[in-house]
């Protein structure tokens, strides 16, 4: 049998009031997808951090191809062959494609870039990817998908033996993925191995030969081929039954709370937009990545202005591109990206809750400290955030209880409408029971909900209706008793 290309033994990690780890053991076969799950604040990222040099455990080691080591830093992990390939892009949008791949490790001689050499290299590896495009492109100008392909090209011509993909996915359509899917399989023939994390536990199933499973820092469970299925995953992850994941109950809705009225996104648009949604209801907004969902979210909160058409609330028309109207209207809007526009990541976690409500903190536009602790500590315990105390910094937080930071400080101003984009990308199975119960909560105080999601299990176990778009307009509404996986699908593919 051959040996671990990585083994990592009794490993234990602590920060200032938290163990991160404890006595955490696992392997790496040469070749093998890994796949590595969690919920949120089980230890993942603690561990690969370890593994690629940014920390040092506080006991255990690690061996690698066999022997013993401990790297000093990153460069001395990614020297070894070991590449981390975080969730939020580690690029540099104003470089160049072949500059961002050979960042830190530019072809010289004499002293002056070899740039044809670099060009020629980096085109070479994006080859490799199946990413067939001019190296001399600036990034910036590349997609999510395609900077997620950049990524895994870097770590192929850093000569990486080991690549470790954290929420890989996370930002990519359904056809991206695939994409993904079919190189992590050519890696694997070629013998790169690969620790596969991911809160989607269909891909984790799909591609993982073997399965490792973190609790609350230590070891839960490791799942071999034959064993890898949801359930097992579920209950190793949360050690417990999940009976019943999504906890949504139809109510009878209420009246009109959010309509749409013939709204044209842009002059080009070609079909009018009418949707509303009522008191009490939940209701979904499905379609493929580029159909004009978020645009949509956007554009009733006042993020962007609309060409033609209202938008209303409780029966008022809304102020075109008036994030202030909207606000004022009673509209809360809980980003897709969190950390660049949900969170002010400096801040700490009390004052990201009561951004949203300093008028309400505040006497004569002076902020009251105290007043402002006891609203931030009514969400702290309402939506049960895991933090060592308000002043702990957001940045510090896992993505679970970051997402349950911005539900927060708008859940303070108590929302008459509350537009939800892709409200659990990125966090773990445990979270997202905890955020389909305050949508829930929300809905029956009388709230209107109408949310984005990319997983068609969270559009058909969340939604009271769902509407699907195709190409910036809705191509069709289906009631809970016609929606299904493939009616859904149909109709965001333009059929139907």
């Amino acid at each position: 049998m051959a040996a671990p290309l990585l083994r990592v033994q009794s490993v234990s990690k602590s920060f200032p009031g938290v163990q991160a780890l404890s006595e955490v053991s696992l392997h790496v076969m040469p070749g093998e997808v890994l796949g590595l799950i969690g919920e949120n604040g089980a230890g993942k990222s603690t561990l690969m951090k370890i593994l690629a040099g940014v920390y040092s455990p506080d006991s255990g080691y690690l061996e690698w191809q066999g022997q013993e080591v401990r790297f000093g830093g990153p460069s001395e992990a990614i020297a070894a062959g070991i590449s981390l390939i975080h969730q939020e892009l580690n690029l540099a949008e104003n470089l160049s494609i072949a500059e961002n791949l050979f960042l830190g490790r530019l072809p010289s001689r004499w002293g002056f870039v070899q740039s044809r050499r670099m060009r020629q290299e980096a085109e070479h590896w994006l080859d490799q990817v199946g990413l067939g495009i001019p190296a001399t492109r600036p990034l910036r100008s590349l997609s999510i998908a395609q900077r997620q392909m950049v990524e895994i090209a870097k770590s192929l011509s850093s000569d990486a033996s080991l690549i470790i993909m954290d929420e890989p996915t996370s930002s990519l359509s359904v056809h991206e993925s695939h994409k993904l899917f079919e190189l992590i399989q050519q890696l694997k023939s070629r013998g790169v191995s690969v620790v596969y994390i991911s809160h989607r536990l269909a891909e984790v199933a799909e591609l993982s030969d073997r399965v490792e499973v973190l609790r609350d820092g230590r070891n839960a469970a490791t799942l071999e081929f034959g064993q890898i299925d949801h359930d097992s995953m579920v209950r190793a992850m949360v050690g417990r039954e999940l009976s019943r994941f999504f906890p949504h109950v139809p109510k009878q809705p209420g009246s009109v709370r959010l309509e749409l009225d013939g709204v044209f996104l842009t002059p080009n648009s070609q079909k009018p937009i009418h949707l509303n949604v009522r008191s009490g209801e939940i209701v979904g907004l499905a379609g493929l990545v580029g159909s004009g969902r978020t645009e949509v979210l956007e554009a009733i909160a006042g993020m962007q202005g609309v060409y033609r058409g209202s938008i209303r609330v409780d029966g008022r028309e809304l102020r075109s591109g008036s994030i202030r109207g909207a606000i004022s209207a009673g509209v809360a809007m809980v980003p897709e990206d969190r950390r660049h526009q949900g969170l002010v990541t400096s801040m700490n976690v009390g004052e990201n809750l009561t951004l949203a409500s300093l008028e309400d903190v505040s006497l004569f536009g002076i902020l009251s400290l105290g007043q402002e602790r006891r609203l931030g500590q009514e969400q702290v315990e309402s939506l049960r955030i895991k933090a060592s105390s308000l002043r702990q910094k957001s940045s510090d937080l896992s993505g679970g209880n970051q997402q349950k930071i911005v539900f927060g400080k708008w859940m303070a101003k108590d929302p008459v409408v509350l537009l939800l984009d892709e409200p659990t990308r990125g966090v773990d199975i445990g979270a997202k029971q905890e955020i389909y119960l305050v949508m829930e909560q929300l809905a029956e105080q009388g709230a209107a909900i109408l949310f984005v999601s990319s997983e068609i299990e969270e559009i058909l176990g969340m939604s009271d209706r769902v509407y699907v778009m195709h190409e910036g307009g809705i191509h069709g509404h289906l009631h809970r008793d016609q929606m299904s996986e493939h009616s859904v699908m149909e109709l965001a593919f333009g059929r139907g």
